[in-house]
């Protein structure tokens, strides 16, 4: 259904509307087969198409058959390194996720309007919502997303600039790590207080996965760290909601300046609750006065950053739509964030794959999402399920046309807005440049919440840590010795690091120093004399330790999270 006519009249139309896009200077693919326009849409030659996003992705959506425009608003993920060969595993998987063999089969078959690039690592507490991965070095990342791209150009919306996105947050969410230049995570921005440094070190970011292909980053984190919750942790960048607004515009700027969409999540505010939506559905008690107060500030501050994007949370939101997780809320999506907090941007569920979602089947699921007030259905359990059950619900009149319509024009409008620009080198990554701001950044978010400020750590030095960071600890190690502090490997002072799930148990009672490298409520137990955290265990982070440790440089950051018996900072002066 929804090919062209073979009537040369129809034909001209759509190759008319195709050539007035391509002449525009939008088009970064060549167009494939023309596909032909919905039933609605006007029989008229299209007049040149204006020069704005916006009227280009009206222009282009006049063009498409409902087919293209369901399409457009699916953005599920792939299994496979490579988007046109891929392991017999891999396959299978695109089979039973999609009934294809490869994500360029995927994007072909279902006209899709982007991919998300997933994976995981050790500490990330998302990982059960990663089947698979598609990232093992930059290289091989810009290979992929140039396959996808490819596919992707031969469709009706080829004009329009393919989405391929990831969640690149930084700390324990890290989508990308190796070859590229780590930031600090989040919390170590809010740590360090300073807006300046975390546009910069997230510009940074942008240009590295720009050039990687990626021009849409689910991030940052606008969550207000409310509750001492381990799902969002140090993804927050604290519990103040001024400070995390200031650290939350500073990081859509930076990477939107680098041509790469940010999308503030997870609204209305996962922070405000303990549980985890991957594998629960959180209850949101706050009144709506919290709200307003506490979840809303970094919100606001990245809408009128210019976030082309903000995810909707699987959160019960009591105060205002009892029952009905958010990413399905109409009175929260379309009433508070459109209505009140004035988004016009594209609004992206979470994973439609986590638990709260699949309540419902795929298809009836991203009807209710889109109904809601979504934009993009994300992650999706079965490709071809929500593209089927889209199609079906606009023609049996449960999903609105002009629903569906304003969706796709949202979408294709921030593609628009992303064209025309050159896609970096892959020199760019780990460039000193970039490194200098992730480093800035890190050796801002220092904290001393005990101790001496200034006092250099009497050598040698031997760290230990607990299980598992062998990595970390030896890098620490590296960054001493290059400080000028002798290392040991046993007999020294003790400085000793904790991480992401680490408890009183992983503490040491002979540590003259101990250092958080995530959330530093585990500091509360620590014995030691010298109590630090760098909320981060990146090698920018080690480098920073090191510098404060060899007393070359001061922990100037303040604990932007509430440490029961201490101090934000025990450096006042």
């Amino acid at each position: 259904m929804g090919f062209v006519s073979t009537t040369p009249r129809r034909t001209l139309i759509v190759l008319a509307a195709l050539t007035a896009l391509l002449g525009s200077g939008c088009a970064k693919e060549p167009a494939g087969p023309a596909l032909g326009p919905s039933p609605s849409a006007s029989s008229a030659a299209p007049s040149p198409t204006p020069a704005g996003p916006k009227a280009r992705a009206e222009a282009l959506v006049r063009t498409l058959a409902d087919e293209d425009l369901v399409g457009q608003v699916l953005m599920p993920y792939a299994y496979g390194s490579s988007a046109t060969r891929v392991s017999p595993g891999s396959a299978a998987g695109n089979q039973a996720l999609a009934g294809v063999d490869t994500p360029a089969e995927m994007v072909a078959k279902y006209r899709l309007g982007g991919v998300i690039l997933v994976g995981f690592s050790a500490d990330d507490p998302t990982s059960g919502n990663q089947a698979t991965t598609n990232v093992d070095n930059p290289k091989q990342v810009r290979d992929l997303t140039t396959g996808l791209r490819a596919a992707a150009g031969k469709l009706p919306a080829g004009p329009a600039p393919f989405l391929i996105g990831t969640d690149q947050e930084y700390g324990v969410v890290t989508r990308i790590s190796d070859g590229v230049t780590l930031l600090p995570s989040p919390l170590a921005a809010g740590a360090a207080g300073n807006p300046a440094l975390t546009e910069a070190a997230w510009r940074a970011a942008g240009a590295e996965l720009a050039a990687m292909g990626i021009n849409m980053d689910f991030a940052p984190v606008a969550d207000v760290l409310a509750t001492r919750s381990t799902v969002i942790g140090s993804r927050s960048f604290g519990a103040d909601p001024k400070n995390a607004a200031d650290q939350v515009a500073g990081a859509v700027r930076g990477l939107q300046a680098e041509g790469v969409a940010a999308s503030i999540k997870h609204f209305p505010g996962h922070g405000l609750s303990a549980a985890d939506s991957h594998t629960d559905l959180p209850v949101v008690g706050q009144s709506r006065a919290v709200l307003d107060s506490t979840a809303f500030p970094p919100f606001r501050a990245g809408i009128d950053a210019g976030a082309m994007a903000v995810m909707s949370a699987h959160l019960d939101v009591k105060a205002v739509d009892p029952g009905t997780p958010a990413t399905f809320s109409h009175k929260l999506l379309t009433d508070v964030l459109r209505g009140q907090l004035g988004f016009q941007g594209v609004v992206v569920t979470d994973g439609m794959n986590m638990a709260p979602a699949r309540r419902w089947s795929p298809g009836e699921a991203a009807v209710r999402a889109l109904n809601a007030g979504n934009d993009l259905i994300l992650m999706t359990p079965n490709v071809g399920q929500a593209y089927d059950g889209l199609l079906g619900a606009l023609k049996g009149g449960s999903l609105p046309r002009a629903r569906l319509v304003e969706a796709a024009t949202r979408v294709l409008t921030m593609k628009f807005t992303l064209a025309d620009r050159s896609t970096p080198d892959l020199s760019t990554l780990g460039s000193a440049a970039h490194q200098k701001a992730a480093g800035d950044l890190a050796a801002a978010a220092v904290t001393m919440l005990r101790g001496r400020c200034g006092t250099p750590v009497a050598g040698p030095v031997t760290v230990t840590s607990s299980a598992g960071r062998d990595r970390t600890r030896a890098a620490l190690s590296a960054e001493l010795t290059a400080a000028g502090v002798p290392v040991v490997p046993s007999g020294g002072t003790v400085v000793h690091l904790v991480g992401y799930g680490d408890g009183a148990k992983d503490l040491r009672a002979d540590a003259a120093v101990t250092v958080a490298m995530d959330t530093p409520y585990v500091l509360a137990g620590a014995k030691s004399p010298t109590v630090l955290a760098t909320y981060s265990s990146s090698r920018a982070s080690m480098t920073a330790l090191a510098r404060v440790l060899a007393g070359k440089a001061r922990p100037t950051g303040r604990s932007p999270v509430a440490v029961t018996g201490l101090p934000a900072t025990a450096c006042t002066t």
